[in-house]
């Protein structure tokens, strides 16, 4: 070999090595990728192929040389019992096929056929969980797959996880798995994020990610992370415990361990490929993201035959379904305005087809976003459909833009509203830039949509189309305009008909007489929920009542806190809201909260805010909440000063110790019990004959 051609593979490695472990930190560490999953593989290949022609070449530090990624600080550092390897990746039948090929000779002509275990890549976090003596001890990251980060106050946090096994298992167990955001957490997740005016997370794996690296269980508890597991970890120096891994994946569930359900024993590969094909395109009807399928061979004995290479298992291959992101060039950035008056920039794209779909436009979520990615029109940008569902721009390809003179010039967010022209505005702490303008035509579409929605006034009839033609039309210009609506107004707007146009009237003339706390939420005031208006419905009774309430009052409430209640107290005060306020009265509306069912006087729990924490054995948590109403009391979500007493079960986690640490009376079982019997005698008792 010449020496030119040494240095310049030498050359070419060293810029692969240095872009792949750049990568690596922003994939594992960061959770902020800038490149496309089939970018990265393709880096890598090219690396292991020029590694193979040059093996004189190969570095002990290559990324080719260990598992990727490293342990974040703010954890202890744990070594694992056996290694948590990476898998081969395989991205068509062809792979798949010689994957096979590989297995086979390896086993020799003489042995029986090989089968294998198809189960769905769950798109999460990987971790190593510990049992000893069927209790839960540890949870590690997989880290760099020989060291992990001991994250077991997250892992203990999260409800799928059992606390204790059942069925009598081994001594001591490892038992590895992925931890991952269900579709509804993420999105339901991202919605909170949205109404604090927080970057929002691009996928569930990266909300999955952040979740376990944040040092508060109790946000990991909130956010409703889940798992399967897959692996009984054994040394290799001990026999199996089992014969075949369907028989392991058996057993876990035996054990009462989250296993996947639609993992298929396959009787050869053509059984594999089935599976792959099915699943390619039927995985969006699952509730939470998968991006392949691990194949395994299925006999443990077999396995441990074939071994591994210092990076990859040689007895299992992961197939990748295409990618779903995809590489554009961004137009322009234009902005968009919410119900709450949120700025929010977005990205317009040259049409691309990401995950089976053409995109042209794409989420930026708000200034910083951009300024920190550095994205800018003119780009070509990376594009990937978050939760496959949401498109968003991951970052811009800086490699393809121009330099000096052509290249493109930064974002500048907008100062004026683009609906309205009003002047926007933005807190000291927030991020997000705001149209105070309550008339704005964007803002009244959005709220006029929500305040008709389902969960708040229920004015079925009343979508998008509608909407757009009641305020293009000038008809409604605020939400109680809605009340003025008559059927001959109506019967101007474009496929509204006589029937249509009186079912929708009874609508909202019906809407009239909803709870209370339905009006409240309707009203779209910023952070408040469905829980904290009927909080708040709740403790104050009417809308005058909340309207004249101090913040010091609204944050008494419970399920209330100071951003809530800061956020209800300003809404008020403006001279718009008592406009809007008194314009429903005059319509008719109602103002105050339904009568809640009254307890018989002297019930034990009677006006008393009572917390719920761990399993209770003798009952399910919906029956406990049912009892503790009929008690007289109500149920709380969070402990805190205000809490009167803390029912707890087995595993009551974090929410005991904190009624510990404030001095909140606590009950556990066998009390509450104990109370409900005596409450339910007392009841009897008064209704019986004397």
């Amino acid at each position: 070999m010449s020496v030119a051609r040494q240095r310049t593979a030498r050359q070419r490695l060293d810029q692969l090595r240095q872009a792949i472990r750049e990568h690596d930190e922003r994939y594992y560490v960061l959770a902020d990728p800038i490149i496309a999953d089939v970018e990265y593989d393709a880096l890598m290949h090219e690396l292991v192929a020029l590694e193979q022609t040059h093996p004189e070449l190969v570095t002990p530090d290559s990324p080719s040389q260990r598992v990727a990624g490293r342990p974040v600080d703010g954890f202890d550092t744990v070594e694992h019992l056996v290694p948590m390897l990476s898998l081969d990746n395989a991205y068509s039948e062809d792979e798949l096929r010689a994957f096979d090929e590989r297995a086979h000779r390896a086993t020799g002509p003489e042995r029986d056929p090989l089968t294998y275990v198809a189960e769905l890549k769950i798109d999460g976090l990987s971790i190593a969980l510990t049992y000893e003596r069927g209790l839960l001890v540890r949870g590690v990251t997989r880290g760099d797959g020989v060291h992990g980060e001991d994250v077991t106050a997250n892992v203990r946090a999260i409800r799928a996880i059992p606390l204790r096994l059942r069925a009598a298992p081994p001594e001591r167990l490892e038992i590895r798995g992925e931890l991952y955001l269900p579709r509804r957490s993420f999105e339901r997740l991202n919605r909170e994020r949205e109404d604090h005016g927080e970057p929002l997370f691009a996928n569930p794996r990266n909300a999955a990610a952040g979740t376990m690296r944040n040092l508060d269980p109790d946000l990991v508890a909130r956010r409703g992370l889940a798992g399967f597991f897959y692996q009984l970890v054994e040394a290799p120096d001990q026999p199996p415990r089992l014969d075949a891994h369907a028989q392991v994946l058996a057993r876990l569930r035996e054990w009462s361990l989250p296993v996947e359900p639609h993992w298929t024993p396959c009787a050869d590969i053509d059984g594999v490929v089935a599976f792959c094909q099915h699943w390619c395109t039927h995985r969006e009807e699952l509730g939470y993201e998968i991006d392949g399928v691990v194949v395994k061979v299925d006999d443990l004995a077999t396995r441990r035959r074939l071994g591994a290479t210092s990076k990859f298992p040689r007895w299992a291959t992961a197939f990748k379904f295409p990618a779903a992101q995809a590489t554009t060039r961004l137009l322009r950035i234009e902005v968009n305005v919410g119900r709450t008056g949120a700025v929010t920039p977005y990205a317009v794209l040259e049409p691309v087809v990401v995950g089976g779909s053409t995109i042209q436009l794409a989420t930026l979520h708000n200034e910083q976003e951009v300024a920190r990615k550095d994205i800018r029109p003119g780009d070509f940008v990376i594009v990937e459909k978050g939760g496959d569902v949401i498109p968003k721009v991951v970052g811009p390809v800086i490699a393809r833009r121009p330099s000096g003179a052509d290249a493109p010039t930064p974002f500048v967010m907008p100062t004026r509203c683009p609906i309205c022209d009003t002047a926007l505005e933005r807190g000291d702490e927030e991020v997000v830039w705001r149209c105070p303008n309550p008339s704005c035509p964007a803002r009244l579409r959005r709220g006029l949509l929500h305040y008709a929605s389902r969960g708040a006034m229920n004015i079925d009839g009343l979508g998008e189309s509608l909407a757009d033609q009641l305020i293009e039309s000038g008809l409604v210009r605020d939400l109680a305009d809605v009340y003025g609506l008559t059927a001959e107004a109506l019967a101007s707007l474009e496929r509204m008909g006589e029937t249509s146009a009186a079912k929708l009237l009874s609508q909202i003339d019906h809407s009239k007489g909803v709870d209370l706390w339905r009006l409240l939420f309707g009203l779209g005031i910023r952070h408040v929920g469905e829980r904290g208006a009927k909080a708040l419905a709740r403790a104050f009774g009417s809308l005058d009542a909340i309207a004249a309430a101090s913040q010091e009052e609204l944050e008494s409430v419970t399920d209330v806190g100071p951003v809530v209640a800061e956020s209800v107290a300003t809404y008020f005060r403006t001279a718009a809201t008592r406009r809007l306020v008194e314009r429903l009265r005059r319509a008719g509306l109602n103002f105050v909260a339904d009568a809640p069912e009254t307890a018989p006087a002297g019930q034990p729990l009677g006006g008393r805010t009572v917390v719920l924490t761990g399993t209770l054995e003798g009952m399910a948590r919906a029956e406990a909440a049912a009892a503790v109403e009929r008690l007289g009391g109500t149920v709380g979500s969070s402990v805190s000063r205000k809490t009167s007493v803390v029912i707890f079960g087995r595993d009551p986690g974090s929410k005991l110790t904190k009624a510990v640490a404030l001095g909140v009376p606590t009950m556990d079982e066998a009390e509450f019990t104990k109370l409900i019997m005596d409450g339910t005698n007392r009841s009897a008792s008064a209704k019986s004959p004397a």
